[in-house]
């Protein structure tokens, strides 16, 4: 599924395309939206935003689509109205002077009015965006020792929208290897100087995969993989899809396994097994 910088990255791309132009022709793939394609018609598109996860298309008339990608939606952006060749439904298009956007597979779409988004069952239960920059390593810590979930295991509780938006699988895993952490401890058990470097880390590779497109691994060492002739896939990671693959820090196996309930991928030497 799609994370917090591939969503936030999304949005980047479709307001580019499509704030302040004119919509020209929308269509839903989905049956039981299409009834709004005609209120949507020659409105003006305000502002495209992620939130968490999800997509909110603002327009001039006050309505909003929500669009959430869930684990295959994809937006593709096109100049004029041709459709690229897919097999992928098509979900979404909203077709404007110069450029069509189009949302592919998701089918968690909905239109709103701007004060109903308040009440919206994935919005308002959002957590703190780990991408706005006003939010701090101090906040992030407090918030994971709080009473109400300070004694779930962090593989689930990091990727728990309401604690946190916008990290997933890849991040969290990433997160807690960076941190030195194993997934199935809680932040009870941890410092408060652990707990500063999860939080501080949950931040930071949260930002730099935003900026770097997908990149988690340290840059330098990313950079220097690359230069070595490696795909994207294999050098933007420290232990995510690195199962059986040596530690870049002490050369252990890395190790796949299931925490908590949800697959991960650990180094049994970097982030011991609690006792």
């Amino acid at each position: 599924m799609p994370e917090g910088p591939e969503i936030r990255r999304a949005a980047d791309r479709l307001a580019a395309a499509l704030e302040g132009e004119r919509v020209t022709r929308i269509s839903f793939g989905l049956t039981h939206l299409k009834a709004w394609e005609r209120r949507l018609r020659n409105t003006r598109i305000r502002r495209v935003q992620a939130r968490g996860k999800a997509i909110l298309t603002r327009f001039s008339n006050g309505l909003v689509i929500y669009s959430h990608n869930q684990l295959y939606g994809r937006w593709e952006i096109v100049t004029g109205d041709e459709y690229p060749e897919s097999t992928r439904q098509l979900r979404l298009a909203i077709h404007t002077g110069g450029h069509s956007a189009l949302l592919y597979s998701a089918s968690d779409i909905e239109v709103l009015n701007e004060e109903a988004l308040e009440d919206h069952p994935y919005l308002r239960r959002l957590g703190p965006e780990l991408l706005d920059e006003a939010l701090d390593t101090a906040t992030v810590a407090t918030r994971l020792a709080e009473p109400r979930w300070r004694r779930r295991a962090l593989m689930g509780l990091l990727q728990d929208q309401s604690v946190l938006a916008g990290m997933g699988n890849y991040l969290c895993c990433e997160t807690l290897h960076v941190a030195g952490i194993h997934p199935r401890l809680r932040s009870a058990d941890l410092t408060k100087e652990t707990l500063t470097r999860l939080a501080d880390a949950c931040l930071r590779l949260t930002r730099q995969s935003y900026v770097t497109g997908g990149i988690t691994n340290d840059l330098d060492h990313a950079d220097r993989l690359r230069r070595e002739g490696l795909p994207f896939e294999d050098y933007r990671f420290h232990v995510y899809r690195r199962a059986g693959q040596p530690c870049y820090r002490c050369g252990t196996p890395i190790l796949k396994a299931r925490f908590a309930g949800r697959m991960g991928y650990i180094c049994p030497g970097c982030q011991p097994e609690p006792a």
